[in-house]
């Protein structure tokens, strides 16, 4: 019989496949429409919004599934009568995650699928392509799926909104709390190349640079990251800050207990679903002829999160969302990824609801910058006239042995410069009180 690690050495190969090939200048933002007429992709019925998504590729695993759950809020909206009388016509183009992609399946939609508005377009080395593009053609750029701070460029981006919690404000409550509850102990950090592990930096580094002995990234485009984990073992970390998509946190997991490194892990929103990490760690290592407890492996994992937990049983939002997942997707594993696509759709359906009626682009942007799109997340949005990022801050969590999490700091905010990171308290509002259909 193989010993634990060969087996999980051919399982982590075997990952490796499996995670490559997937499976799970500014114009008014009336542009393409003469003066008068209404903006592409709105007649009196119908709305017609976009998106790019990684449904195959390495972001694959989990991600796939956010553009399932939005479309089943769409659905629920739908079915209620639509947005000021427009049913929402979701199109989702595959880009697997590659930026080249991304940029043909984005031109297809605006040229000629002429949609409306571009909305949580996912990735930062993809978005990332398509965003001056976006800006001069005039379509709305919302709610896109990645925490860089290049969406918060009001000036050069008028027409871009990010959505989630973006990676330095993030960076700052991890690095605050690993500075107060591991003082002294050796930090390694495993990011992606790219924004999302230079911004990250930028949050950690105001608490934690003194304890930080190894820094590493790793590129999509290889997944096999045992020389980085080897690295932070090599060098004592004794925590390590895995700043990754889920397959990648995957991967982190199993190759930690390849070589019989056991660090404590603080993982980002990004990869921080218990649901999608167990099924990720279970399934890779499997195709590897290993069985492992994905539960065991994940206990004691560190996250912090910005929305509600599918494990938060009593929070409203959380019982919203199962209702429609109930109706619409049953089949489908209720996750915290798959909420994440849930909270984006009821955020644009918001904004397109106090656009009002006679719908323009312009009059969605100014819905977005409105400061007044609430819930339900667990802080609020930064969105004005002047700050277009997403959510402003998170709470801290550990998984438990018996697969629930329990809450290790209440959610706090703060901002993406050196400012305070602070306690939130305020009373989130309810679905009923967010109503938008029935």
């Amino acid at each position: 019989m193989r010993s634990s690690r060969s087996v999980l050495a051919v399982a982590l190969a075997s990952a490796l496949v499996l995670a490559g090939c997937g499976g799970a200048g500014e114009t008014p933002a009336n542009s393409g429409a003469q003066k008068g007429e209404p903006a592409p992709g709105v007649t009196d019925t119908e709305v017609v919004i976009g998106t790019h998504q990684p449904l195959t590729g390495p972001a694959a695993p989990g991600y796939s599934r956010i553009s399932v759950g939005a479309k089943a809020v769409y659905d629920y909206v739908n079915d209620g009568g639509g947005i000021n009388g427009r049913k929402i016509t979701y199109k989702v183009e595959d880009d697997g995650y590659n930026p080249t992609k991304t940029v043909e399946v984005v031109k297809k939609l605006v040229l000629q699928d002429k949609v409306f508005a571009i909305v949580g377009g996912l990735g930062t080395p993809t978005h990332s392509k398509v965003l001056d593009y976006l800006s001069g053609e005039g379509v709305p750029d919302v709610l896109v799926s990645s925490g860089a701070l290049m969406w918060n460029s009001p000036e050069k981006h008028p027409n871009t909104f990010g959505y989630q919690l973006d990676y330095t404000r993030e960076g700052k409550i991890q690095g605050q709390y690993i500075k107060d509850n591991f003082a002294g102990k050796k930090v390694g950090l495993l990011v992606q190349g790219d924004d999302v592990g230079t911004d990250t930096q930028k949050g950690l580094d105001q608490f934690i640079k003194d304890q930080i002995v190894e820094r590493k990234t790793y590129d999509p485009a290889n997944t096999d990251v045992t020389p980085q984990i080897s690295a932070l073992q090599a060098a004592g970390a004794e925590v390590v800050v895995c700043e990754c998509i889920p397959a990648f946190m995957a991967l982190t997991i199993l190759t930690t207990l390849k070589i019989g490194y056991k660090p404590q892990l603080v993982v980002s929103s990004i990869g921080a679903d218990p649901a999608t990490l167990t099924g990720l760690v279970e399934q890779f290592a499997k195709q590897g002829g290993a069985q492992v407890s994905g539960g065991a492996l994940l206990t004691g994992i560190i996250g912090t999160r910005y929305l509600p937990s599918v494990r938060g049983g009593d929070d409203a939002w959380t019982t919203f969302f199962k209702g429609i997942h109930d109706k619409y997707i049953p089949q489908e594993a209720f996750t915290d990824t798959l909420v994440y696509g849930m909270v984006q759709a009821y955020t644009f359906s918001q904004a397109l609801k106090a656009a009002g009626k006679d719908l323009t682009r312009q009059k969605l942007l100014d819905a977005m910058s409105s400061g007044e799109l609430k819930g339900p997340g667990l802080t609020p949005f930064a969105y004005s006239k002047d700050d277009h990022a997403g959510y402003t801050g998170a709470l801290v969590f550990r998984i438990e042995a018996d697969g629930s999490v329990k809450t290790l700091q209440e959610a706090k905010t703060t901002d993406t410069q050196t400012g305070e990171v602070k306690s939130y308290g305020e009373k989130r509002p309810t679905p009923e009180e967010v109503k938008l259909v029935g």
